[in-house]
């Protein structure tokens, strides 16, 4: 049995499960209209590849971009584009973004498509077709997951943990996955082994999730992978995340500035997992995902698979409609780490893990000001990264944005736990994340800047070049034309006709001017 580690600090929290986990995993059913943000993932901004009026298939690229670090958007269904244009999206800011709004026509129609043999692919034509599949981690970051593996392939992996945790209370998404999906995990997890050739697989579920453990080890014991482990892990949060899970399974701390690829470690959350067997078995993109519908405010919890870009407010009808009272407050993720939206048509996305429907009272909303910081430590007693979260508190409401950097703002994972137990309720989350906002625009300002004075370094010394080789070709055509004006025979340079001309003037006025006098 594996030795299981620590982490530093955590919260015992209310998981809230059981109430969306009763219903198993339903299949939502399509909406009128699908709004597809141009970008769902970390990284590049997509490009539109389809214009209003044409008419698109289930599996079509609509948006896409060459860059690395992008993924592609494919239409989630069959449809009529109507329109590309801003329409609210999933961000804590509220602001608009473009979309590619697709009129269903309820025939989902698919793009053809030839299935290839995943065990006659290489791992780099994996990787090409996991690349279009536009497939991102599905836990919550959304990075695209090609790139992931071409730096983890090319740094060699000694360890691939494949995380099943699922950590944040009220979100049940990877839960039920596990539970229906089993067979289609170990087979993902499969074909990550195949490319990173890792030496020990370890597959970390807590052990609040009895079912979804029970689910993996049969579909374990009927294909078994060779150095392959399910562990069950302790219920605490946040050990879903990747740096405390790692610490965990294997007692490693990746070193601050690294990340977990540079120590030969390899995380994948169990969905993109599933997401990866589909696009090498049946070459289906990523174009929907398992979202937890949950919270006080909801008729039905539960569990549904649903289409990306389908509106918010389909999936509340779906679920029984809104509860106790008429609308409620709606945040996207757990109550830890989700953020709130301001509308129920914002779309899903490829990063939409769960949607909280709760009553407005229920929600803690941040006071318009809060006490002082009373120095207790209780926020560095439960910080999981090992940071000073009150140190981080006073040099970020200073904008004091390099002392922030100093203290390792950057390795702040944006948990909640010192908000959560801090007694003058300070917002301490919001203040990291104005000053990681503020610090990433500074650094574009400063990238833009520095590479506009490239270009004006590399433009002067490209004008001083050509206007050299223009005086080098002027002194040589000079030279030319002396030699060529030489005396035959004598080597000297001719009597320069133009000077002779004048020679001839002056001595003419001269003679004019003596026959005068």
């Amino acid at each position: 049995m594996l030795k299981l580690h620590h982490f530093h600090g955590g919260l015992h929290l209310d998981g809230h499960k059981t109430e969306s986990l009763g219903r198993g995993l339903q299949q939502a059913t399509l909406p009128e209209r699908l709004f597809l943000p141009l970008r769902q993932h970390i990284g590049e901004y997509n490009k539109p590849l389809v214009k209003p009026g044409e008419r698109v298939l289930k599996g079509q690229v609509i948006a896409a971009n060459p860059s690395l670090i992008c993924a592609a958007v494919h239409a989630s269904t069959s449809g009529v584009v109507s329109a590309i244009g801003d329409y609210q999206v999933a961000h804590p800011s509220g602001q608009s973004d473009t979309c590619i709004v697709i009129d269903v026509d309820g025939k989902d129609e698919a793009v053809e498509s030839t299935p290839p043999d995943p065990g006659e692919l290489t791992s780099s034509e994996m990787i090409e077709r996991i690349c279009r599949a536009g497939i991102v981690g599905l836990g919550g970051a959304a990075f695209p997951t090609s790139p992931k593996l071409s730096r983890g392939k090319a740094n060699g992996i000694d360890t691939l943990i494949i995380n099943g945790v699922e950590c944040e209370p009220y979100i049940t998404c990877d839960d039920i996955l596990m539970r229906h999906y089993a067979a289609e995990v170990l087979r993902g997890t499969g074909y990550l082994r195949q490319i990173l050739q890792p030496s020990r697989t370890l597959i970390g579920i807590e052990d609040n999730k009895p079912e979804a453990i029970a689910e993996i080890s049969r579909a374990l014991a009927q294909n078994p992978l060779a150095n392959t482990e399910i562990i069950p892990i302790p219920t605490i949060y946040p050990s879903g995340g990747e740096k405390q899970l790692i610490q965990i399974l294997t007692g490693k701390e990746v070193p601050h500035g690294q990340l977990a690829f540079d120590i030969g470690l390899f995380c994948q959350n169990v969905g993109t997992c599933v997401a990866i067997t589909r696009a090498l078995e049946k070459d289906e993109p990523l174009i929907s995902r398992v979202v937890t519908i949950t919270g006080d405010n909801i008729g039905e919890p539960g569990n549904w698979e649903v289409r990306l870009g389908t509106p918010i407010s389909h999936l509340i009808e779906l679920a029984g409609g809104y509860g106790h009272a008429a609308g409620g407050h709606l945040v996207m993720g757990g109550p830890m780490m989700g953020f709130s939206l301001s509308s129920h048509q914002v779309p899903i996305v490829k990063a939409s893990n769960c949607i909280m429907v709760m009553r407005e009272e229920t929600i803690p909303h941040a006071p318009g000001y809060h006490d002082e910081c009373i120095r207790c430590s209780k926020c560095t007693e439960v910080c999981p990264a090992q940071l000073l979260p009150q140190q981080l508190y006073w040099h970020a409401r200073a904008q004091a944005w390099e002392r922030t950097q100093e203290f390792h703002l950057f390795d702040c994972i944006e948990c909640g736990c010192c908000s959560a137990v801090c007694p003058s309720q300070i917002p301490l989350v919001q203040y990291y994340r104005a000053a990681k906002s503020e610090i990433r625009a500074a650094q574009k300002a400063q990238f833009k800047s520095d590479r506009a004075r490239v270009r004006f370094e590399f433009r002067e010394k490209r004008l001083l070049l050509k206007q050299q080789k223009d005086e080098e070709r002027r002194r040589l055509k000079r030279e030319a034309l002396q030699k060529k004006r030489a005396s035959p025979g004598t080597g000297e340079p001719a009597p320069d006709p133009v000077q002779a001309a004048l020679e001839r003037v002056k001595a003419r006025k001269k003679s004019i001017q003596e026959e005068s006098q």
